[in-house]
């Protein structure tokens, strides 16, 4: 099979609309980018540099993470559509203004189908460097009319998720005392901290760099627990900030906690049977594209004038939302993530027709 009829067919599986690929010799740039389904809206979502394998793990990534975008945005109720994209490459090694105004150049050939925005490897500045481009980018800096980093209003959708999560399973969303582990302390990990660590839950945070490990436990009080001892750690909360893939069949069975809820994307190896297996263990999970959509709603509100109150005030809704979907679950006897997959598809379908 050749190499452009196996890229047909995983736009096929994940329903695609488009996915471009983006080259430039002179600055390095090797990019994919990824437009799911544009039904409710122009898609939406940030761009991710990483060093990737090789470019068909990173086709894979930019396919799900545009396919998770697509059911972030529908259920928070945005009229947007989902879209990803992905640069390969180390960032802190091969990012340069350059190849951030180059890529900039691609988004701008899609005329709107598709708006960028920051995501792992990536900063406002970065984004500034697109801007100057293209106008389909949004988490500009605030002095340029932007929202800035969206990774505090991320976070706080996070923790909204674990409050009502705490709510659905213990009748109480007081976190003060709970054993809350956060794995993967980047931009949002670590805002998520800052609020646990607020409320004095017990954090104890885990990341592969340990001088980020180091200054954040210093910072909050929260205590390390090395990342090879994750899934034999006693917690109350799960909460996994880093890349997605995290949750499979045999560290669900040896996971000891009440409740997984966290910021990362695509946090199962197989959606439908991980999230299964959760269910069967009793423990609570929180749907990842909805917990996570935080970000997107701060982005969004970019596109009509920023507003970081009226962002937050829309992102605290996660909390009920949240609660509606678990319910749903109890109520149904399906999977949390059945039950937030079947109005976020809902939504588009309704749009369709």
């Amino acid at each position: 099979m050749s190499n452009a009829i196996k890229v047909l067919a995983k736009m096929d599986s994940f329903e695609h609309e488009q996915v471009v690929f983006c080259q430039d010799k002179e600055t390095g740039l090797k990019a994919i980018i990824a437009i799911h389904d544009t039904t409710l809206g122009p898609a939406l979502g940030g761009t991710r540099m990483w060093n990737y394998d090789n470019e068909e793990d990173a086709l894979e990534d930019v396919l799900r993470l545009s396919r998770g975008m697509s059911f972030k945005a529908s259920i928070s109720g945005l009229d947007l559509g989902g879209g990803k994209a992905v640069i390969i490459g180390d960032a802190s090694k091969h990012k340069t203004e350059n190849l951030m105004r180059r890529f900039g150049k691609f988004v701008d050939t899609l005329s709107g189908n598709y708006i960028t925005a920051e995501d792992v490897g990536m900063s406002t500045k970065d984004m500034e460097y697109v801007r100057m481009e293209t106008k389909h980018v949004t988490g500009i800096p605030v002095s340029m009319g932007g929202s800035g980093d969206p990774s505090p209003v991320t976070a706080y959708g996070v923790y909204m998720g674990i409050k009502a999560s705490s709510k659905f399973l213990w009748d109480d969303d007081n976190l003060i005392g709970k054993k809350v582990l956060v794995q993967g302390i980047g931009h949002v990990g670590e805002y998520l901290v800052k609020y646990l660590s607020e409320e004095k839950a017990k954090v104890y945070i885990s990341d592969i760099n340990q001088e980020k490990l180091d200054n954040v436990a210093s910072m909050y009080g929260a205590t390390i627990v090395n990342n090879d001892s994750v899934f034999d750690f006693d917690m109350d909360i799960y909460a996994p900030c880093a890349l997605g893939g995290i949750l499979n069949t045999a560290n669900i069975d040896k996971l000891k906690c009440s409740i997984v809820c966290g910021g990362a994307n695509n946090q199962f190896e197989d959606e439908i049977r991980d999230s299964l297996h959760l269910k069967e263990k009793g423990i609570v999970c929180a749907p990842d594209f909805l917990v996570n959509s935080g970000g997107l709603i701060n982005v969004y509100s970019e596109l009509k004038g920023y507003d970081r109150t009226k962002a937050l005030e829309q992102t605290k809704e996660i909390y009920n939302t949240t609660l509606d979907i678990l319910e749903k679950s109890k109520v149904e006897g399906i999977t949390s993530y059945s039950a937030a997959l079947k109005i976020a598809k809902n939504r588009i379908e309704a749009k369709k027709s």
